[in-house]
């Protein structure tokens, strides 16, 4: 937690404000400032460094105990019963080596997405990466955009920041010159510049900012959920392993070695060593095919997490829409001029240096001619909260008009005739600015639309995405309900939602008359699709509401008045054109700019998802029969049937080979909660079945077999079961069929015989079958327990569903 003390103080701040230099630093000032260090040198890392990497895979606990038990086993037994040492050792490489790939790629896409401020310098304004600000820099601000680095407001035209990112307080602060500026904060009206009197780690936000771009693992079911496993695991692999310890080692009588090596047989396959590890390994390759695709995914749960949404919250403008737009009428009211509604127009695109989607269109419809421009007198930058942008103008004769600009049905009065109008041409997607005049004393005034007087319609047409239509097709095919949550008059966005095929489109609501209760919110949220009119302010309470009915929420958006709702809901999505606001609180970029490539990074979170899940019952199973014989074990006061070189093979051949194939395999199935009872309703009773049916052969096979080499015998007995068992597993895990899974499951089997009837291979991992009485009983007894597998499994899912 940052202490926001007298140092930090970004209300009364320690040193004077500097002077006022419009030109900003010179090229030598800036050197000097260099040379003394004075730079905004906080290290923003996309990714943990290569060393986090290394240790996250190679300092745990469950390597620690492998680790010791390796050691042991090189000194007591032959290098075959080592061989889980070497395995571990792969395992961990390829961890690291798949991580590293995954740092590489957010790297990279950290770079292309990072968002550069503009500096004033010699007099001359340019973008700069935000690690060359120097003290004292000239940083120029525009909306949407984010403060760097502290500092004092040198220039204030309309200027509004939102601080509650950092400060909680949700109303706009209105900045003059003077005043000071927060790193962390983001502009969301107006313009101007600040100098920069706080740089690098002094500045208020620094560790905030490094923190929230930085590559975390933060908290994710599935992470938690295999975190409560190990610990489970834990529990249950202490005492079962003393107590083996001691039966091994004091109880039977037998040579010293082969008790230590049974005994680290016995302790070894009850850890989930490798579960870890894949999930790693999903989450990074996952993190490197979306950035194939130019989508920075800045937490890696983000992408389980909208594998999980079943509401998704778009805003029209630049998701369904394209950002630009086009004026395809002007419409005079009450008998005026034409003419002059151009003319106003036109003055009205050079009253803001730094136009929003609306105002470009109309820049770009009415350029500046060679008649004399009008003066800009004052200007009131559009705001989100309000609804329009005002300017006034000294016209050429000498005349001061001032006009507002934006959404009719806030100018005008309810029931003006008007509103009729207007209507009709919302119902066909277009969306409408009114011009209204006003009083040049009331520009700025709270009731200022409340006196205007209706100049002129201007009809623009928004550009649909061609991709939008097709990705709001799949997440209605995915049973994902869509909410679209717009500024705009509502029935203009249901008209824009309705042509690209939106499920619902005709159920529009004005957010205006949206019920301020939670309850009552999130019901009008649930029964409608489309918004309109919506603040910034209501878009955080809807995101609350439909949370508060258990809904998992993703909010794309690429305004700054989206940056609340996207910081609030449960997966922030952004476009890499939209602020830097924006993108500094989402969990996905889209670089691209493309809705449609959603889909992928929902196919990615369900693949990670489904495949883990699969792959965690075959580590638990093993897991459960290993403690579950070690327990029999300890019971009966027998030898411990297995060496580590039997262990090994079966866990490489059932489990460690597979895993590592279905878990990177294409998975379409929807993420389902509650990982953790999904997978141990299934691993425990396959793994106390494997366990019977292998310590019933053993036992067995300890009346059968008499004499010298007795014990190998039963071993091997033992092994053959417990490799059917867990073939079998195997195989239901496989499901459904493929060519390829049918394939994997039938080389895991062959690969097996090839151990068997290898002479050589025979010796190397103590197997074999001897007679032919004991060996067709152990293939039995897994036919048995292959069949009760089936019933189990089909109960399970009958019972507490798939």
């Amino acid at each position: 937690m940052i202490d926001a003390g007298a140092e930090l103080d970004p209300v009364h701040p320690v040193e004077p404000p500097p002077p006022r230099r419009p030109d900003g630093l010179s090229t030598a000032e800036v050197a000097e400032r260099v040379a003394r260090g004075e730079v905004n040198d906080v290290p923003v890392r996309s990714s943990r460094s290569v060393t986090e990497i290394v240790r996250a895979n190679v300092l745990t606990r469950f390597n620690l105990i492998i680790g010791v038990l390796w050691v042991i086993m090189l000194f007591v037994a032959p290098i075959q019963d080592s061989l889980f040492g070497f395995v571990i050792i792969a395992n961990t490489g390829i961890g690291i080596i798949q991580e590293w790939r995954a740092k590489k790629t957010l790297d990279s896409l950290a770079v292309i997405g990072e968002a550069k401020p503009t500096v004033r310098r010699d007099g001359a304004a340019a973008e700069i990466s935000a690690s060359e600000i120097v003290l004292g820099d000239l940083i120029e601000l525009g909306p949407g955009d984010k403060v760097v680095v502290d500092g004092t407001v040198a220039e204030a035209d309309s200027l509004e920041i939102d601080e509650s990112l950092l400060t909680g307080e949700a109303d706009p602060v209105v900045k003059r010159a003077g005043d000071p500026v927060m790193s962390g904060s983001f502009v969301v009206a107006g313009g101007g510049a600040f100098t920069a009197t706080k740089v690098g780690r002094e500045a208020y936000a620094a560790q905030l900012a490094e923190e929230a771009s930085r590559f975390t693992l933060v908290q994710s079911e599935l992470r938690s959920g295999i975190s409560t496993i190990l610990k489970y695991v834990t529990w249950m692999m202490v005492p079962t392993a003393i107590g083996l310890i001691i039966s091994q080692l004091v109880v039977k009588d037998n040579n010293f070695k082969d008790s230590v090596a049974r005994t680290v047989g016995g302790i070894v396959p009850m850890i989930p060593e490798g579960l870890v590890l894949l999930t790693s390994v999903a989450f990074a390759i996952g993190v490197v095919r979306l950035g194939r695709k130019q989508c920075l995914v800045q937490e890696l749960p983000a992408i389980e997490g909208l594998a999980r949404v079943d509401v998704v919250c778009l805003d029209k403008t630049g998701t369904l829409t394209e950002g630009g737009m086009d004026v395809t009428e002007v419409r005079p009211l009450d008998g005026n001029d034409e003419a002059y509604v151009t003319r106003v127009l036109r003055a009205f695109g050079s009253s803001d240096p730094r136009p929003n989607a609306s105002l470009q269109a109309i820049i770009d419809a009415y350029p500046q001619g060679d008649e004399p421009a009008w003066t800009v007198a004052d200007a009131m930058p559009f705001s989100s909260a309000r609804k329009y942008s005002g300017a006034a103008f000294e016209e050429a004769d000498g005349t001061v008009s001032a006009w507002l600009l934006g959404a009719p049905d806030v100018l005008l009065a309810e029931g003006d005739a008007a509103l009729t109008e207007i209507e009709h041409l919302n119902e066909q997607g277009l969306r409408v600015l009114l011009l209204a005049r006003v009083r040049g004393d009331e520009l700025d005034a709270p009731g200022a639309a409340a006196g205007a007087a209706p100049t002129a319609l201007v009809v623009l047409e928004q550009r649909l995405r061609p991709d939008a239509a097709d990705t709001l097709g799949y997440f209605a095919d995915q049973n994902v309900a869509t909410k679209v949550i717009s500024g705009d008059n509502a029935v203009s966005v249901g008209a824009v939602a309705g042509k690209l095929g939106l499920a619902g489109a005709e159920n529009t609501l004005d957010a205006r008359r949206m019920p301020t209760d939670p309850d009552e919110m999130a019901t009008a949220m649930e029964q409608n699709a489309v918004f309109g009119r919506v603040t910034p302010q209501q878009k955080r309470d809807m995101v609350a509401a439909l949370q508060s009915r258990g809904h998992t929420v993703a909010m794309t958006g690429d305004g700054v008045n989206d940056v609340l709702a996207l910081k609030d809901a449960d997966i922030g999505v952004s476009m890499g054109s939209g602020s830097e606001a924006t993108r500094a609180v989402a969990q996905i970029v889209l670089l691209n700019n493309s809705f449609a490539t959603l889909p992928s990074v929902v196919a990615e979170g369900r693949r990670v998802i489904g495949n883990i899940t699969r792959v965690a019952t075959l580590f638990l199973t093993k897991t459960v029969y290993s403690v579950l014989l070690a327990i029999l074990v300890v019971c009966t006061q027998v030898e411990y049937p297995f060496l580590p070189r039997h262990l090994t093979l079966l866990s490489t051949l059932t489990i460690g080979v597979p895993a590592f194939f279905l878990a990177l395999a294409p998975n379409k199935e929807r993420a389902q909660p509650h990982f953790v009872r999904r997978v141990m309703r299934y691993a425990i009773p396959s793994g106390v079945i494997a366990a019977a049916a292998t310590f019933a052969t053993y036992l067995v096979a300890r009346q059968h077999y008499s004499g010298e080499g007795a014990l190998d015998a039963e071993t091997s007995a033992a092994t053959l079961t417990l490799f059917l068992v867990s073939m079998w597993v195997l195989a239901i895990i496989a499901r459904p069929y493929t060519w390829w899974r049918i394939a994997l499951v039938a080389a895991m089997g062959l690969g097996f015989l090839i151990v068997l009837v290898v002479p050589w291979l025979q010796e190397f991992f103590a197997l074999k079958l001897v007679g032919t009485t004991m060996p067709w009983t152990a293939v039995g007894i897994a036919v048995a327990a292959a069949v009760l597998l089936e019933f189990v499994w089909r109960w399970v899912g009958r019972r507490f569903g798939a």
